[in-house]
């Protein structure tokens, strides 16, 4: 018997998508976000939750973006809930891309400050994506308690989704600038010389940071 020619398609993907192969899954991913179909979106964000390489993933991101958000944001979602943490992430960072601020209520503080460093990166990129209009003190404020967290790329992380918030941080950072840990006061620091001097550069603006807060708040 023959089987249906929809029914070919969907192993044909099923199996391109978990190939061993890194090369046969990405372009299957991008043949399925080439010509978005339905049916392949549960495999996607699956794929999405065990992918181990990244530009894999990016463009399995790429292709639920490609789908009806009507259709994909309601599984993201369920997704950002996963005790996989890869899962969470994902999701996050794929909510970030399409942009649909029905997923904003989901974007809780327990993801912004999830103990998983990547889990939170995608939050804070995530959230100042989708925050509502006039909610940005507020979140600036949660982000704020995240400041001194992490090596350079979590704190640049943190950093860049502050600034991309705007003049609202800046009573917040400030606040933080008198912080007891000096990690805190450093991070604060160097966010606000990248707000003011978004070509100084972060090495540059932490360790004059650094130097501030070891001279006790006096420059020069």
């Amino acid at each position: 018997m023959t089987m249906p020619e929809q029914d070919t398609d969907t192993i044909r993907v099923f199996q391109g998508l978990e190939d061993s192969r890194s090369s046969v899954r990405l372009r299957t991913a991008l043949a399925v976000g080439t010509t978005p179909d339905p049916r392949f979106i549960d495999k996607l964000i699956e794929r999405c939750a065990i992918e181990p390489e990244f530009y894999v993933r990016d463009m399995l991101t790429w292709a639920l973006a490609r789908h009806s958000a009507s259709m994909t944001v309601p599984k993201l979602l369920d997704e950002v809930r996963s005790e996989r943490a890869q899962a969470r992430s994902q999701a996050l960072h794929t909510l970030s891309k399409i942009g649909d601020r029905r997923a904003w209520p989901a974007i809780t503080r327990a993801l912004l400050s999830d103990a998983d460093d990547e889990v939170a990166r995608s939050a804070w990129r995530a959230a100042v994506v989708l925050v509502p209009e006039g909610e940005e003190p507020e979140l600036a404020v949660v982000l704020s308690a995240q400041l001194g967290r992490g090596e350079r790329e979590v704190q640049l992380s943190l950093s860049r989704a502050l600034i991309a918030l705007g003049e609202v941080i800046l009573p917040t950072l400030r606040a933080a600038m008198t912080d007891p840990d000096p990690r805190v006061r450093a991070h604060a620091i160097a966010t606000e010389r990248l707000l003011r001097d978004p070509d100084a550069g972060f090495e540059f603006a932490i360790k004059e940071a650094k130097r501030v807060v070891a001279l006790g708040g006096q420059e020069g």
